[in-house]
């Protein structure tokens, strides 16, 4: 396998997605296109992803009862993704002001800084950087 291309993040609404990976994140908006779901409801395919990275995040508003009873808790309640940054206190800085959410103060362990943040479905990330 060469690389992992996109992972899948069942959120409430793109917009607001959309609005909290890009604004508040830094991340880039790679595509919004029109699509339909295998039962022929309309979606939206949005992919995001960090600048320069190569893996995306493809956000899938929940279709029906069972995905929406997820949004948030995909990972059980564990950090489920990480957010690795060059600079750790200028990211953590700037995350903070633009209204993140987080969860547990930058703490430095022997991978690095880490910091707890959800994201806008309340799924927890590690906000990574170098020590």
């Amino acid at each position: 396998m060469a690389s992992l291309e996109l992972v899948t993040l069942i959120v409430e609404k793109y917009d607001e997605a959309i609005e909290f990976f890009v604004e508040k994140l830094g991340f880039e908006l790679v595509e919004d296109s029109p699509s339909v779901t295998s039962a022929g409801h309309p979606k939206r395919w949005v992919v995001v992803r960090p600048l320069g990275g190569q893996t995306g995040v493809l956000l899938a508003q929940a279709d029906g009862d069972e995905q929406a009873s997820i949004v948030g808790t995909q990972v059980a309640g564990r950090v489920g993704f990480l957010l690795r940054v060059d600079d750790f206190q200028k990211a953590y800085e700037r995350m903070v002001s633009g209204g993140v959410e987080f969860i547990s103060p930058p703490r430095t362990e022997s991978y690095g800084r880490v910091a707890v943040f959800l994201d806008i479905a309340g799924n927890r990330w590690d906000l990574l950087g170098p020590s």
